[in-house]
């Protein structure tokens, strides 16, 4: 069962998300902060983090460098309010895997979630 950390400080958005991946088989939990996603990380050794672009005590962008560079197996997926073409690319460009914004399509999201836990489950059982 892929684990997924859901960090987002708009508590409607991670319980939406949170009850719909946990309906899907995932075992999930949340941050709503920098400071609580980096606690969380190396306890619950999530595949998939989705990160909101912007957080109470950090920019998404630079979190995601910084989860890239300490935990380069873990894949991110960004979220954001914000339908900004030049954030989603720079996104993409420092290592997202996708970039979704609010409010979220869930079939979109389960597309790009599944579609990349099997791609992993793949590449590590080929």
């Amino acid at each position: 069962m892929e684990k997924i950390l859901v960090v987002d400080d708009e508590i409607e958005v991670t319980e939406l998300i949170e009850e719909f991946l946990k309906e899907s088989g995932y075992q999930v939990m949340v941050a709503k902060s920098k400071k609580e996603l980096l606690e969380i990380i190396p306890q619950f050794d999530p595949g998939i983090v989705l990160l909101d672009i912007r957080l109470p005590d950090g920019d998404g962008i630079e979190i995601l460098k910084e989860i890239r560079s300490l935990y380069p197996k873990i894949e991110v997926i960004m979220v954001t309010g914000l339908a900004d073409r030049q954030i989603a690319l720079e996104a993409l460009q420092n290592g997202a895997i996708d970039y979704i914004t609010k409010p979220i399509d869930l079939a979109y999201l389960a597309n790009s979630v599944l579609a990349k836990a099997v791609e992993r489950y793949t590449s590590l059982n080929s």
